[in-house]
């Protein structure tokens, strides 16, 4: 995560949230994740790329997975964080394959369930999600810039 992709994806990402957070909600707050919780066993960071000419040009999204600590059942707990795509690669199916990337990546560490928090105001995100088999939780966390929480078990194979 302190590469230059990866850097400058999560830049993008925060500030397209800043620009976008609903007025009536307050400030969004910035929180740069800690590159270590995204180090494989306890996590991962992955970048979506675009084919393109130029290697700084080429990454279009992100996403990683990070664990969180155990679920009430004594299982391994991941969270989703950051998946984010530049808006001109939005609609290509590009954000429910890192999703199903990152839950495939969580079971190879064991987790036994996926959880994630978003805004109402990411309509798509919250289809996406659902659509993918998350469903509401209460809340598991205090990010004040959320609204909605979600939650996936992942059954043993």
């Amino acid at each position: 995560m302190t590469d230059a992709g990866s850097l400058a994806l999560l830049t993008a990402y925060f500030s397209d949230r800043q620009s976008s957070f609903p007025a009536d909600q307050g400030a969004y707050r910035t929180t740069f994740p800690v590159a270590g919780d995204f180090l494989p066993p306890q996590g991962v960071f992955l970048l979506v790329g675009e084919p393109s000419g130029n290697p700084e040009q080429a990454w279009v999204g992100c996403g990683g997975i990070r664990r969180i600590g155990d679920t009430p059942a004594e299982g391994a707990r991941y969270e989703v964080k950051h998946l984010w795509l530049q808006p001109g690669t939005r609609g290509r199916g590009w954000g429910r394959a890192l999703l199903a990337e990152l839950e495939r990546r969580a079971r190879l560490f064991g987790a036994a369930e996926l959880v994630l928090d978003t805004n109402a105001s990411l309509q798509a995100a919250g289809a996406l999600y659902r659509s993918a088999g998350f469903e509401d939780c209460p809340p598991y966390n205090d990010n004040p810039n959320a609204t909605n929480w979600y939650r996936k078990g992942l059954a043993r194979s």
